[in-house]
């Protein structure tokens, strides 16, 4: 089947971006209510011009998403063997062990798509009804091109909300492990699975934390906000921290992070609570700490949360500063892709100001390179860090 474009709309995709929006679509030309969803359509100009195959989903707002720009190479079983064992390829020279994000949607041309490595067990999600049609072909090419000895599904993201598809935790084959096992950066760390974040672990601070492990003020005192498994206090301590603690409002977060500096013979604090009311408490406590670090979940998961979501990264920082000695090491994060660079900056100063700190920025940091950006989707760059020396001024 065929979905044309009205005129000028083929632009953005002649750019390089892989989404089609339904207001793009020329209704009289397209049989819109004939297309099922995740049906396979080539994608043509307002007069024609082939632009790719694509999978379609009329009921979405993202109606149709790009899988390959060859006219010759429609989407099959060995398209996506291909489209997967080039993507390997670029971890396996990027890292070490095979603890990975092995796949990552539009930026491996693979819309609705992301794959985690954790050695010979893969934990991927689908979030679109296209992929979700084709996951026998993508399991299919996992073992030809990986041969793990599992592959579980993860599916429990909200963009499957979108596409009116169910949540799921299943076994493609292999065993369902009781936890998840890598290496990051030379540390071994144990992640959840079944009752953990994502797809087990955040691969995309990797790169970060290898940058905190080198800037750490010596024998540091740690605070790890919103910690999940104590990632970032572990790294810490590996690198020579004195103490460290961990603050999350997940009971079974924290009880991984224990379990990871166990293993490790680590001694770790564990704070449960909303951070913003945990840290407060350590404020009125007179704690103090020589470096922390502020990663929390997107505080602007849509546009319009913006406002609210500038006022709570300002606060969460204020407070931040606020337990910090002098010369202070602060790491502050967002994962909100509506937030730019400059709008994290603005609230890390905006609250150093409001108490009286001064803040040099040391370094930024963005997603490892497991997750590469896609330079056509500003969407696929999503990650920002600020790495800052805080001082009394």
């Amino acid at each position: 089947m065929e979905l044309r474009l009205k005129k000028g709309e083929d632009r953005r995709l002649r750019a390089g971006h892989a989404w089609i929006f339904s207001n793009e679509v020329d209704v009289a030309a397209t049989p819109f209510a004939e297309f099922s969803p995740a049906a396979t359509a080539r994608i043509v100009s307002d007069r024609g011009a082939f632009l790719g195959y694509g999978y379609v989903n009329p009921h979405a707002l993202i109606c149709a998403r790009l899988l390959s720009r060859d006219e010759r190479s429609e989407p099959d079983a060995a398209f996506f063997a291909s489209r997967i064992g080039r993507a390997q390829r670029l971890r396996a020279r990027l890292y070490p062990t095979p603890h990975y994000r092995l796949v990552f949607g539009e930026s491996d041309e693979l819309p609705g798509l992301i794959i985690d490595r954790y050695g010979d067990v893969l934990v991927g999600q689908i979030a679109t009804a296209g992929m979700e049609a084709r996951r026998a072909a993508i399991e299919a090419a996992v073992r030809e091109v990986i041969a793990p000895r599992a592959l579980i599904w993860k599916n429990d993201s909200a963009a499957r909300d979108l596409e009116k598809l169910p949540k799921e935790l299943s076994v493609a084959f292999g065993a369902l492990p009781t936890a998840l096992e890598l290496v990051e950066n030379g540390v071994a760390f144990g992640a959840p699975l079944g009752e953990g974040q994502k797809t087990g672990w955040f691969y995309d601070q990797a790169a970060n934390r290898a940058r905190w492990r080198e800037l750490l003020p010596r024998d540091a005192r740690v605070l790890d906000v919103c910690s999940y498994a104590g990632a970032w206090a572990i790294a810490a301590l590996s690198a020579g921290a004195r103490e460290a603690a961990c603050v999350d409002a997940s009971a079974g977060a924290l009880e991984s992070a224990r379990a990871n500096a166990q293993r490790h013979g680590y001694a770790l604090e564990t704070l449960k609570g909303d951070a913003f009311e945990v840290l407060e408490a350590l404020v009125t406590a007179g704690r103090r700490f020589d470096a922390i670090v502020l990663d929390p979940p997107a505080f602007a998961k849509r546009r319009k949360d913006l406002p609210k979501a500038q006022a709570a990264y300002r606060k969460l920082n204020q407070l931040a500063l606020r337990l910090l000695d002098d010369e202070g090491l602060l790491v502050s994060c967002s994962c909100s892709w509506h937030l730019a660079e400059a709008d994290l900056l603005a609230a890390i100063q905006g609250a150093a100001r409001h108490v009286s700190r001064f803040v040099q920025v040391l370094a930024v940091g963005g997603q490892a390179p497991d997750h590469p950006a896609h330079p056509a989707i500003p969407e696929t760059r999503y990650l920002k860090a600020f790495f800052c020396r805080v001082v009394t001024g």
